[in-house]
């Protein structure tokens, strides 16, 4: 007889999506010692879950091992080797549910609240709906596993005194990711520099970002002003990492940026453009007052749509109408 069972834990991408992953699984482990953990996962998504030294973590590869459908039979065949109780399938798309298909093992799936969110988007409603950190917690109350948000997310401050970028005065460390996957949710480039002129004044900025493009921008600006520091593919992500557990605070779009600081217990102060954080995607532990949001009395459809890629002509400017003063205002009562 199994002293402890086994769960394979499915969580592809996205980058966000799966960072989201890590403070629930630190939930689930703080209360339920009785379980065997595995997690299949993109592997450079592997830093995210560091802090976790018993899980097992199996890497997905879908452009070579793992590519189409030949490579979803070699998955199906390293899976069936774990001797799995039951999989819990935070993901649900095309793949896993190939996989909930020829997996003779109690398959659990995540409810995307699909309609609900479509209601949103509509206007049919204007209500927050449950946060994606939630609908990870009920898969596994399908299974009779019982998760609560911690009260509290401790900091792990890591020592980066080696990494040569990062300013060595004694001034507080502020990150800003003024990127994000669509323009609907991303504050111009030029209105961030206006936050950023202000706060260089007292603080470090460590500028993130990802891309040949960012990083070209984000070196412009920081050559610009001085206490500004571009690292964006100047370092790993488990450095980066390391870096974002010294912030004071990280100045994020609704982007995986915001999440990542959130899961190394860092206070995330979250710029929304069409999107909103009634969809359930606010990063983890954070209150509304770590929100700064688009006047909806100017801009009535928001949420134009769940991940920013969907919105009206006109809509494209709504967040350039959040001013860099508000920002600059929030980012200092929240330090």
């Amino acid at each position: 007889m199994k002293l402890r069972k086994h769960i394979l834990i499915i969580r592809l991408s996205s980058m966000g999506d799966v960072a989201m992953v890590s403070p629930v699984l630190k939930e689930l482990l703080e209360n339920n010692k009785n379980y065997k953990i595995s997690l299949l996962t993109n592997f450079q998504f592997f830093p995210f879950f560091r802090a976790f030294n018993g899980v097992n973590l199996i890497p997905f590869d879908k452009k070579k091992q793992h590519k189409g459908l030949l490579g979803m039979f070699r998955l199906f065949k390293e899976i069936k080797k774990l001797d799995l109780d039951y999989v819990v399938d935070l993901h649900e798309v095309l793949r896993t549910n190939f996989l909930k298909a020829v997996l003779k093992v109690p398959f659990y799936q995540i409810d995307k609240g699909r309609d609900e969110k479509q209601n949103l988007v509509s206007g049919k409603i204007f209500a927050p709906l449950k946060s994606t950190h939630q609908r990870y917690r009920d898969v596994f109350e399908k299974i009779g596993i019982s998760i609560k948000p911690l009260s509290k997310t401790q900091i792990h401050r890591v020592d980066i005194s080696d990494l040569k970028l990062i300013p060595k005065n004694n001034k507080l460390l502020i990150g800003i990711a003024p990127f994000a996957a669509h323009k609907g949710k991303e504050y111009p480039i030029a209105q961030m520099e206006e936050v950023i002129k202000e706060i260089n004044k007292d603080f470090n900025v460590i500028l993130f970002g990802g891309g040949k493009k960012e990083e070209f921008i984000l070196d412009d600006l920081a050559g610009k002003h001085s206490n500004v520091i571009n690292i964006a593919n100047k370092f790993s992500l488990d450095q980066e990492m390391d870096v974002i557990s010294n912030l004071s605070i990280m100045l994020s779009m609704d982007s995986a940026n915001g999440h990542i600081a959130a899961l190394m217990g860092i206070k995330v102060l979250t710029i929304w453009g069409v999107t909103h954080p009634f969809a359930g995607f606010s990063p983890y532990g954070q209150t509304d007052k770590n929100n700064i949001l688009v006047n909806r009395l100017q801009f009535p459809k928001i949420p134009t749509s769940i991940y920013g890629e969907k919105f009206p002509n006109g809509y494209e400017k709504a967040i350039s109408s959040i001013s860099p003063k508000e920002i600059i205002s929030k980012l200092r009562t929240l330090v």
